[in-house]
């Protein structure tokens, strides 16, 4: 999940660059929501006390 969220996040920086504005903010959106999703799932993994495989 960290993997995709790297991978839209730098379709949102080339998108950026170029200046495909909707484009740049969607990729952007959808990284950052997947972030937070690995964030909050390597939380509940690390207080269950269960290895988080990747």
């Amino acid at each position: 999940m960290l993997y995709w969220a790297l991978v839209f996040l730098v379709v949102a920086l080339v998108a950026g660059v170029l200046g495909f504005g909707g484009i740049a903010s969607t990729a952007s959106g959808i990284a950052r929501v997947l972030f937070f999703v690995f964030l909050v799932l390597f939380a509940v993994a690390l207080l269950t006390g269960r290895g988080v495989s990747l």
